[in-house]
C-alpha cells in the first residue's frame, strides 16, 4: 500500500499525497520561480531536504540547534486588541499592555506600535497621542519598538485624498494625467512619513518598519524608497525594515525609477538591492501563495525565490511569513503545520536571516 502524507492545499483545505506526487510539485513550483524571475534551480539535495521537511511525522517542527533567527513583528498590538477580520483575538487591552506581553510573555525579540488603521495617513490627525504613547511604552521596555505602518497610497486618491484616482483616468484612457496622479501622491506620501517619523524619533523609537511596501504599485514603492532615504540621511543609527507587499512590482506608472532602475515589474532578488541602497538595515521579501497549489507547489516556489533574494541582499532579509506568503496557506489563522515546516525551510534552506 503506498504511503500518503497529509498536506495543505494553498486554501488550507487537507490533501493526502504520495512522496512522488509531493516531489512533482515541489519541482513544479521550483520550475515556476525560475522562469518567472530568471534564477537559479534549488539542487537535487536541496529538494531532499524540502521533501523531508514537508513529510516530517510530528504536527509541528522546528529549526536545528543553533540555526534559531531574530523575528521582527508587524500590525504591532492590533493582533491581541484587534478584531478577527484584522487578525486580532479581541482582548480589550492597551497599547502598552500589547507591547509588554510582546516582550514579557511572548519573548519576542522585537516589537512595533502601530495605530488601528495601520496606515501612516491617519496617523497625522493623532501624531501628538501616538507620540505619547510611544514615549510610555519606551519607558517600560527594554527590546527595540519600532514604529510600523503600511505606505497605502490608495489613500491619496479620490475619494480619500486629494488626487484624482489613477484607475477611473485609466479607464478614461488618461494615461498621461493617471501619471502625474501617482507622481502627486508620492510626492506627498513621501512628506508625510518623514513627517511623522520625525516626531516618533523624538518621542523615543528605535525605527519604523514599512510595511506592505508597493501595496498600491510602484508609485508606493517610489515613494517608500525616497522615505527610507530621507530618513537614512537624518537619522545614520536608525533601525529601518522595509517589508514588501507582494512578489512582484506592479508598474502602475510604469516608468517610475530609483538610481536608475525602473520599479516596475521587479521580483524579491531585483528589490533586495534597491532597499539597501536607499539605507534600509532589513529586506523583508514577499512570495505570495497559489491557493489551488498544493504546500508542496507553493513552498517549492517561495524558497527558490527567497534563497536567489537572499544571495543578492546585501542586508538581512526576514522573509515574510504568514497567511498567504512564503508558501503558508491563504487561511486568517494560518495552520502550525504549514507555519513551522515553511519557517524551517526558509531558515535551513533559503537562510533567510530572519522572519
Amino acid at each position: 500500500m503506498t504511503t500518503e502524507h497529509m498536506l495543505r492545499m494553498g486554501d488550507g483545505k487537507r490533501v493526502y499525497l504520495t512522496k512522488e506526487q509531493i516531489l512533482t510539485d515541489l519541482r513544479d513550483g521550483m520550475a515556476d520561480a525560475v522562469d518567472l524571475g530568471d534564477i537559479p534551480e534549488l539542487s537535487g539535495d536541496e529538494l531532499d531536504k524540502l521533501m523531508d521537511i514537508i513529510t516530517m511525522p510530528s504536527r509541528m517542527v522546528g529549526v536545528e540547534a543553533g540555526m534559531e533567527v531574530p523575528v521582527t513583528h508587524d500590525i504591532g498590538t492590533i493582533r491581541l486588541d484587534g478584531d478577527q477580520g484584522n487578525s486580532g483575538v479581541g482582548i480589550p487591552s492597551s497599547r502598552l499592555v500589547g507591547c509588554m506581553v510582546h516582550e514579557r510573555a511572548f519573548g519576542a525579540d522585537t516589537m512595533e506600535l502601530g495605530h488601528i488603521d495601520y496606515s501612516y495617513k491617519p496617523v497625522k490627525p493623532v501624531i501628538a497621542q501616538e507620540m505619547q504613547t510611544m514615549e510610555v511604552c519606551q519607558q517600560n521596555m527594554v527590546i527595540p519598538l519600532l514604529y510600523g505602518a503600511m505606505p497605502n497610497m490608495g489613500l491619496y486618491y479620490t475619494p480619500d485624498g486629494p488626487f484624482e484616482n489613477p484607475g477611473d483616468l485609466m479607464k478614461a484612457f488618461k494615461i498621461q494625467e493617471a501619471q502625474e496622479s501617482m507622481e502627486h501622491a508620492a510626492k506627498h506620501l513621501t512628506r508625510d512619513i518623514v513627517w511623522i517619523m520625525q516626531r516618533m524619533m523624538a518621542s523615543g523609537a528605535d525605527g519604523v518598519n514599512f510595511d506592505t511596501i508597493g501595496a498600491a504599485g510602484d508609485g508606493d514603492m517610489y515613494a517608500s524608497l525616497h522615505a527610507i532615504e530621507a530618513l537614512r540621511k537624518q537619522y545614520p543609527d536608525m533601525y529601518i525594515e522595509a517589508g514588501m507587499a507582494g512578489e512582484l512590482m506592479l508598474g502602475l506608472h510604469g516608468e517610475m525609477a530609483y538610481d536608475g532602475t525602473v520599479l516596475a515589474g521587479l521580483w524579491p532578488h531585483q528589490q533586495a538591492p534597491l532597499v539597501a541602497k536607499a539605507g534600509a538595515n532589513i529586506f523583508g521579501p514577499v512570495v505570495n501563495t497559489n491557493t489551488s497549489k498544493s504546500f508542496a507547489w507553493n513552498l517549492g516556489r517561495a524558497v527558490t525565490f527567497i534563497k536567489a533574494a537572499v544571495k543578492a541582499s546585501s542586508i538581512p532579509c526576514h522573509v515574510n511569513m504568514g497567511m498567504g506568503v512564503g508558501g503558508i496557506p491563504m487561511l486568517e489563522t494560518p495552520t502550525i503545520d504549514a507555519v513551522s515546516r515553511a519557517s524551517k525551510a526558509m531558515v535551513e534552506l533559503a537562510g533567510v536571516d530572519g522572519i
